[in-house]
């Protein structure tokens, strides 16, 4: 594999790195042993600002002594509602080492979702970021009678707001300096008595199909589980990451901060979701974690740009991306790389593709890792050309994040690698779901035992709700959920993920969901990339006054429908798309139609677009 890249560091550590059987205790055991180092790091106001182990420890000794000062008690839970940042991170940590428990919800909810999420939990402390947070916190708290206090991270426009029931960060903070040179080793207690079979930290589902549900996991699971990431792919202190996912997702939470603060990786916050492209070039991360809208963003802005170049700029891609191409070729076949190879890749390294690197920012990443949805075989394919590999990582909030991976010197695209060494994956042997068996399974849903007696079955399998093929290898690929399986009105079965991804991978398509069955034939509803389109039209002169009106404009819909064909090509006649139809609604974050990740929701899109779809089908 060192064809492509510097390998080093790739290497699965089995060692336990850092000590400690609770996730608090292996913060302080950090904090002792890193103190002066860097441990995160946040741009605001368009500086940098770095905080150490000890600068973090003091924050967060600080925050937990002012929540016990105000009646936090131990197994009481705290929510935080805010974007990622470190401020995030801080609360998070003081409340598992005051004994509580820590729940996250999405700062895109609306106020009946805070409602919800606050109401079952048990709430007592609610951290949100902001005035426009705190104002969906008022509204709903005279529903929760166990919220004792709201606590406010910024409190820019609310200098003159005061309510005995909220009060700020920093203030919390001076009333925590009062209670520890009070009582100095109370919160040292707490963390002390904190067992590892204590309920840790609450993440809910994103609640498609009804209420969200919140997967309990304890300490024994998250340090279980974060032991188990460095021997899928380990980090150390040299490396730097970036935290950009939202930190109630359980991707976010555990390969981004849990596994960070137990390999001492440097983490990197960004500014705000809409500056990702921009920090990710400042920050350059040494290892990168996300999601397949990020990847196929990355690639549709190289894709772009490359049509803006000269014709001599886009010849030199152009024969460079195809040595990259047969390098990749003959690593994912397992077979040397001639020397002669390797050189004419050296040089289109030079030539062009280390500049494709820097545009996007990984030009030091030594891999990619990608997980939360399926991503296409041929964007994994793109990445590893330019000599980076893209690992597939794939679990859920019921295994703890990632419960396969695919090894660095095995890659398959399109597959999401053999079971982790640290629990078992199978295939049920009538249905083809994927279960999954080990420590790192969750401890239920709260307050609904039939849905977790539904999940986990008498003998520890969590039935996942994917189905799947495994191959000789043992390397699993899921096929679909079990839900989303098309069975046509002739009988065929359509796996709709595969098209989708295909269509994905046009810079012009975000998102796609395929319509079918039941029916004749194959349809389509997708969400334009806005911003590429807009490009496209204004380079090519078609009139559009809003977001509608460019997605109703001939020439995008023929632009759309080449590259409905193009995908066509690859499939049969009967798993061929017949018709789309494009969302002519700008979505966003706050859109019931999109999941926390921008994923469209499969059965509200169907319900929701209705009329649109049997259109389609007249």
């Amino acid at each position: 594999m060192s064809n492509l890249w510097d390998a080093s560091g790739i290497a699965p550590n089995k060692n336990i790195v850092m000590a400690g059987e609770t996730i608090p205790a292996i913060f302080w055991n950090a904090v002792a042993a890193r103190g002066p180092n860097v441990w995160m790091r946040q741009k605001k106001l368009g500086i940098w600002r770095s905080w150490t182990w000890n600068e973090t420890a003091k924050a967060v000794r600080e925050i937990g002594h002012g929540l016990m000062s105000l009646g936090f008690e131990p197994h009481h839970t705290a929510s935080i509602l805010a974007n990622t940042n470190i401020e995030w991170v801080l609360c998070d940590l003081a409340v598992l080492s005051a004994g509580g428990v820590a729940n996250g919800i999405y700062p895109t909810d609306a106020a009946d979702q805070v409602h919800y999420l606050s109401e079952d939990s048990g709430t007592s402390f609610l951290f949100v970021e902001d005035d426009e947070q705190l104002d969906k916190a008022l509204a709903v708290r005279d529903r929760l009678p166990l919220l004792k206090k709201i606590v406010v991270f910024d409190m820019e426009g609310l200098r003159e707001f005061h309510d005995p029931q909220v009060i700020s960060l920093d203030d919390l903070r001076a009333l925590g300096r009062e209670h520890l040179a009070a009582h100095p080793e109370m919160l040292t207690q707490r963390t002390n008595a904190c067992q590892p079979e204590d309920l840790a930290i609450l993440v809910y589902t994103s609640g498609t199909t009804g209420k969200p549900k919140g997967g309990m996991h304890s300490h024994r699971g998250l340090v279980y589980s974060v032991r188990g990431y460095n021997t899928l792919i380990a980090r150390d202190e040299t490396d730097e990451c970036m935290c950009f996912l939202p930190l109630c997702h359980i991707a976010e939470r555990m390969g981004g901060e849990y596994f960070s603060l137990y390999t001492g990786a440097k983490l990197n916050f960004v500014e705000n979701p809409e500056t990702v492209p921009e920090n990710v070039r400042e920050i350059a991360p040494t290892v990168f974690t996300g999601v397949p809208r990020v990847w196929e963003k990355f690639y549709s802005g190289v894709m772009i740009a490359l049509k803006e170049a000269g014709g001599f700029q886009q010849s030199v891609y152009g024969w460079a991306i195809g040595v990259g191409q047969k390098v990749a070729e003959l690593v994912l076949a397992r077979k040397p790389v001639p020397a002669h190879l390797k050189l004419r890749f050296h040089v289109a390294r030079w030539l062009a593709l280390n500049n494709v690197r820097k545009m996007i920012g990984i030009h030091r990443a030594r891999f990619l890792v990608t997980g939360a949805a399926p991503i296409s075989p041929d964007l994994v394919r793109w990445y590893l050309a330019l000599g980076l590999p893209m690992l597939e990582v794939w679990g859920m909030t019921e295994t703890c994040g990632a419960a396969t991976g695919v090894p660095a010197d095995r890659m398959k695209p399109g597959s999401i690698g053999p079971a982790a060494d640290f629990n078992e994956v199978r295939l049920d042997p009538l249905t083809s779901e994927i279960l999954v068996r080990g420590p790192n399974v969750f401890m239920g849903y709260l307050n609904l035992p039939e849905k977790t007696t539904e999940a986990i079955d008498a003998d520890g399998w969590l039935h996942t709700g994917d189905v799947g093929v495994v191959d000789e290898e043992g390397f699993f690929r899921i096929t679909d959920r079990m839900k989303d399986i098309i069975i046509t009105a002739g009988g065929k079965n359509i796996t709709p993920s595969e098209l989708e991804n295909e269509l994905k991978f046009s810079p012009y398509i975000t998102d796609a969901v395929v319509i079918g069955d039941k029916r004749a034939y194959l349809t389509v509803i997708i969400m334009i990339d806005q911003e590429n389109v807009e490009k496209y039209a204004q380079d090519n002169d078609v009139p559009f006054s809003n977001y509608a009106s460019l997605t109703h404009a001939a020439e995008v819909q023929a632009l759309i429908q080449g590259e409905m064909e193009r995908v066509n090509k690859k499939f049969a006649r009967v798993e061929q798309i017949k018709k789309f139809w494009l969302l002519d609604t700008q979505l966003s974050a706050e859109d019931e139609e999109l999941t926390p990740t921008m994923k469209l929701k499969r059965k509200l899109v169907e319900q929701k677009y209705s009329p649109q779809i049997e259109a389609m089908y007249r």
